[in-house]
Order: C-alpha cells, then structure tokens, then sequence
C-alpha cells in the first residue's frame, strides 16, 4: 500500500505538471498518472455543479445529466463526444483517448443540488457524453456515489455503457429501483471479434457486454441495447445484424434500437483517418456518403431501417425502451448541437 502510494509522490496540487490552459477554466488540481493506466493522464477537477441541463433544442428525451469523466478510454473511432474535448484545448483524437477529466467532487455537489427545494426530481441520464464506467471509474468509483445521491433523491435515471465494471454496482441498481424508476442500456453494435479490436479498441469484447446483459437480467433490471453505430459496408449486413441481435436476444435482452453512424466536427476526420488505414478500399464510398455533412443521407436511414425492422421483431426486440427513445442522432440541420460546457 505505502509503495503505491509513493509512486503518486510528486503528484500534488501544489506541483507544476504543464497544465493546458483550458483546465484551468473548470477548476483543476492536479494530473496524475499511474503504472497500473499506463498511457493514460488523469486530469482531477473541481466542479461547480453536476447536473447538467441539455437545451430543449437538442430533442432528447432527458433534460438533465451527469458526466463524472470527459475524455474516455474507450478509444472508439467513432466517438461522437471527441470535439467536446477541444474545448479544453485538447485534440479531438489521442487526447480524448488518453486525456481523460475527472470530476472529483461530483458525488457532493450533485447531493447538495439534488437537496434543493427547486429540485423536481426530473429524470437524469448517466453516459451521454462518455462512459461512466470506463476504466478510470476502476479507480475513482464515481458511480456508487452518483447513485445512491439520485436514488436517495428520489430522483429517476437511466445509464448507458458499455463497460463490464457496471457488474460492480448491480446491487445498488437493484436497491435504487425500490424507490425510483432506473433504466440500464448497453451499447454493442461489432460483433466481430476483429473489427471490434479494431474501432473500438478499449471497450470490454462483444462476448463480455452479452454477459453484462445477461448478469443485468438476472437481477431483475431489463436491459435496452443500443445497436449503435452501425457502421456502412462494416456492419450494416443482414447476416451481421441477423447473428448480432440474435446474440442479444439470447443474453436476455428486453428491447433495442438500430441506427447508423454519423460523423460530427472533428471526429470525422479521426475515423476517416482510421478507415483509411483499415480499410482503404471504403474511403471513396464513405466520402460520397458523407458528402452533404455528418449524417447518413435518408435513403441510406430508410433502408437500414427496413433491413433491421423485421430482424429486430423475429428476435423479439422491437420494443424502444421510453428513457432512450429519441436518441437516434439524426436532427434537422436547423436543430444546433447541445454545447460542450452543457454536456461536461
């Protein structure tokens, strides 16, 4: 215990580890890093406040969240979140991967607002933005404090991921539905082996989120999936999603929902450099499909609808779950994006 302790010697707040600017306008303490999350910096900060309310523009079918991390571990190519981190002056690419902010005191301050007589108990959605049970939740352990603030509230909230260490928290789950409505979705959308190692490259594998469904059904939690991005010409085949959702509806699942991958801001750029490199022969066919801007166009939507529609009703998982219905990003381009101050 002492000798691990001796390796965050130096790491205090009154050190000088080159901090960026933009840390420094949202409450930073100090960096700190760690053998055991090799190429990963942990950025601790120190939060005003922790419910976030999302502009009634953006449409979701929450008005409040709560992000304990920004940046993930992830790595996912794709990841819609990646421009977010640019308000930090960080890059959009490895940065969000291995510069990952914490909201150290997230726990507290989301307590004293939800004591608040103003406080009307709204829903609240965990995993908006990032993961809350990426790696870093291993050593920080955000969540059981989150939770149990909204369960003792009396506040409902749904959690979407896809980290195995939500296992973890399955009892507090469990204990939190007593009192309030909680609702769990995991995202799972590669099923192969391969591809996943490729895109998503710090995610728990295929095989461990069909046994995190399984282990979220066994406590009597139902569990949404959210087949989500799929990925044209990669994973948006019937065979793909025929074997997919027949993996998940094996595991257990109540429900899911299909929707294809769009591309916003900076994060264009990062994926498109990864499809060149793994698979060059698609970039041509990826540019003409992204031509007019970050979403599929609608004929592209309409068929893969069509094509995951019937699937969906043969293995029995056609049901949208109410807390993530609504969160298919496909918005008219008059519709502006939620802010990044609003999503951190």
């Amino acid at each position: 215990m002492f000798a691990w302790v001796m390796r965050w010697d130096g790491q205090g707040i009154g050190v000088d580890d080159g901090a960026l600017p933009g840390l420094q306008r949202i409450g930073f303490v100090r960096s700190v890093r760690t053998p055991q999350f090799e190429g990963i910096t942990f950025h601790e900060v120190l939060c005003k406040s922790a419910l976030n309310r999302v502009p009634d523009a953006s449409r979701l079918p929450f008005r409040f969240t709560v992000n304990g991390y920004r940046g993930c571990s992830h790595a996912c190519r794709y990841c819609f979140a990646r421009p977010t981190h640019e308000y930090l002056d960080f890059d959009s690419g490895a940065d969000f991967d291995t510069q990952v902010v914490v909201k150290t005191n997230v726990v507290d301050v989301l307590r004293r607002e939800v004591a608040r007589r103003s406080w009307t108990r709204e829903a609240v959605a965990l995993g908006t933005n990032t993961d809350p049970y990426q790696r870093a939740e291993g050593r920080y352990a955000l969540m059981p404090g989150i939770i149990g603030a909204l369960a003792d509230s009396g506040t409902p909230f749904s959690i979407l991921t896809k980290g195995t260490l939500l296992r973890r928290d399955l009892a507090l789950l469990g204990d939190a539905r007593r009192t309030v409505d909680v609702s769990v979705a995991v995202s799972l959308a590669v099923g192969d082996p391969d591809l996943h190692a490729d895109v998503e490259p710090g995610t728990p594998t295929p095989r461990a989120r069909l046994e995190l469904i399984r282990a979220i059904r066994d406590v009597g939690l139902e569990c949404h999936v959210m087949v989500a991005p799929i990925l044209p010409m990669l994973t948006d085949s019937v065979e793909h999603l025929d074997h997919l959702l027949g993996q998940i509806a094996a595991s257990g699942a109540t429900s899911a929902t299909v929707f294809g991958l769009h591309l916003r801001g900076s994060t264009r750029g990062w994926f498109m450099g990864w499809l060149a490199r793994s698979h060059p022969e698609l970039l041509g066919e990826y540019r003409q499909l992204y031509r007019r801007g970050a979403y599929l166009p609608e004929s592209y939507r309409d068929a893969l609808r069509d094509r995951a529609a019937p699937l969906l009703r043969r293995h029995g998982l056609s049901g949208e779950h109410r807390s993530f219905r609504g969160l298919q990003p496909a918005p008219p381009p008059s519709v502006p994006a939620v802010s990044e101050p609003t999503l951190f």
